[in-house]
């Protein structure tokens, strides 16, 4: 059994400087405006074999639409594939829609639909027997918001090298170092130990300051 790897003692200069970079990034595919289809699903997701009332019908199809930026920026964080990663989105709110009379009102939502997400990611992942990596980054350079394009050219240069880090990682350092969620809450999340959420963010930290070349305070200088 592998052991989860120690955290890093990396500098707090370029944790801070990562973490800016990342909610930066993540701000842009939450102000990107949600594509039609998306938007047009959720206001046909008509009611099932399952009896509800009308406002509670109503509650959570508004409830859909509010977490849907963040979980399509959550499933483009897996996929780096846009077309990939919409498809994920319309295939968890069908899921979710269809499943709503499991989910307890006021309870977290969003990480109920990113729990959804993450399986069906996966699911497909060991359907194709390979694993979902954009190795070269091409992908991600493709998939940049046209808010980050217009904002700066270093979003579209830390997405292109958030491509090149392994699905696992990729997902724990945005969870952590853009959406600002706790080592805790996010191992919650996607089902893992504490541990290995803090080795997982580790890791990327590192692998991602070294492709920036931020690796310590005087690359920052």
């Amino acid at each position: 059994m592998l052991r989860d790897a120690p955290v890093s003692r990396m500098p707090e200069t370029v944790r801070a400087h990562l973490g800016s970079e990342l909610q930066a990034l993540y701000a842009a595919f939450l102000a990107e405006p949600q594509p039609n289809a998306l938007l047009d699903l959720i206001a046909k997701l008509e009611t099932g074999p399952v009896q509800a009332v009308a406002s509670s019908e109503g509650t959570f199809r508004a409830e859909l639409l509010a977490a849907l930026p963040g979980l399509r920026a959550f499933a483009v964080s897996l996929a780096i594939n846009q077309t990939t990663a919409d498809d994920l989105v319309q295939e968890t709110l069908l899921k979710a829609w269809a499943n709503r009379h499991r989910f307890e009102p006021g309870s977290n939502l969003k990480a109920w639909l990113c729990t959804i997400l993450r399986n069906q990611f996966y699911t497909e992942c060991r359907k194709r027997r390979r694993e979902v990596e954009d190795a070269d980054g091409v992908q991600a350079g493709k998939v940049i918001t046209p808010a980050a394009q217009e904002a700066s050219s270093d979003l579209r240069r830390v997405w292109q090298y958030l491509g090149k880090l392994p699905a696992s990682q990729r997902e724990a350092l945005l969870l952590v170092g853009a959406q600002g969620l706790t080592y805790e809450a996010a191992a919650e999340l996607i089902g893992c130990q504490v541990g290995t959420m803090k080795s997982r963010v580790s890791r990327a930290r590192t692998l991602l300051a070294g492709l920036l070349g931020v690796e310590d305070d005087r690359s920052l200088a």
